[in-house]
């Protein structure tokens, strides 16, 4: 296997291991059922930041951080997609805590339709037309999901468009995966430490002090936020945004099945068939790929990989 291969393939898998990671967070988030969405945001950020500087200082990468931090552009970029990525957080996080799983679960089954979106008009990405094809049967089965949940489509639509436009950013930003997350969560950090402020002193008090076991979770959240986004901004680097677009598939599958047997959320027939039809376009984009079809050129795709 070649060196473009070989990159191609890690980057598949660094995206299909981020997928993972979100697909389990409804899981993870049993067990912080009884902490404010936005104050675990907060702790999110806050535990984020010091694993990250701990993982620069350790491959001593503090050139590139300080490169980002005196770049204008770059830091305008960032701080954008620093707020977009904690809106999304804070809607996901909602949405599970609130018994909205399904909402979240179409919010990214139409993301994977965004993102592709984003690729086709912004980076002038191409499909093929077995990949066209894919595209429109899982927009079929996404449009037939979205009539059946009216009343729950603003955090479906707010959870596609904020991650596909925040992907785009990271994609296109002059910033590594860890470089960018670690100045994402300075940026925001001030926020969140003005946020545990504000529960600290509310009567309800902060829940990291509800006892060991929300204390512990609450600090797993630094590695649980922070490998998936590395993972997935190495791989939107690497990646045709497109193809980023359909992984997307990946994270809200694992959703749908735990929202079926670990949330019990019925599953009417109707929405059973939908999904099926969005299953079965994303094995058939995927087999595309597998032929060999590929809808940027391979150069286009090293280049923006390389140095990352």
């Amino acid at each position: 296997m070649d060196a473009g291969n070989q990159g191609r393939g890690t980057a598949l898998a660094y995206a299909l291991g981020a997928h993972v990671f979100w697909g389990l967070m409804p899981v993870y988030l049993l067990f912080l059922q009884d902490v404010p969405s936005l104050e675990f945001v907060a702790w999110r950020l806050i535990f984020t930041l010091p694993l990250c500087l701990a993982i620069i200082a350790a491959f001593s990468n503090f050139n590139e951080l300080r490169r980002v931090l005196r770049n204008r552009k770059v830091m305008l970029t960032l701080t954008a997609s620093s707020a977009i990525i904690a809106s999304n957080w804070f809607l996901y996080i909602f949405s599970i805590q609130h018994g909205y799983v399904y909402a979240a679960s179409l919010g990214y089954y139409i993301l994977p339709l965004t993102m592709m979106l984003l690729g086709l008009v912004f980076l002038n990405e191409r499909l093929t037309r077995l990949q066209w094809g894919a595209v429109a049967l899982a927009t079929i089965g996404v449009a037939a999901l979205a009539t059946g949940a009216l009343t729950t489509m603003w955090l479906s639509l707010s959870m596609a468009v904020s991650f596909g436009i925040y992907g785009l950013l990271r994609k296109t930003v002059d910033a590594g995966p860890l470089t960018g997350l670690t100045v994402e969560a300075m940026i925001l950090a001030p926020l969140a430490l003005g946020v545990i402020g504000w529960f600290w002193r509310s009567p309800e008090g902060l829940a990291i002090g509800q006892g060991t076991g929300v204390a512990l979770a609450l600090a797993a959240s630094g590695p649980i936020t922070a490998a998936p986004m590395m993972m997935f901004a190495a791989a939107a680097r690497r990646l045709p945004y497109t193809v980023i677009g359909f992984l997307q598939f990946t994270s809200p599958t694992i959703v749908f099945v735990l929202g079926l047997f670990v949330f019990g959320e019925e599953l009417k027939p109707a929405q059973l068939a939908c999904f099926v039809m969005i299953w079965a376009a994303a094995l058939l984009f995927s087999w595309s790929l597998f032929r060999g079809a590929d809808p940027a050129p391979a150069d286009e795709i090293t280049s923006r990989g390389a140095g990352h």
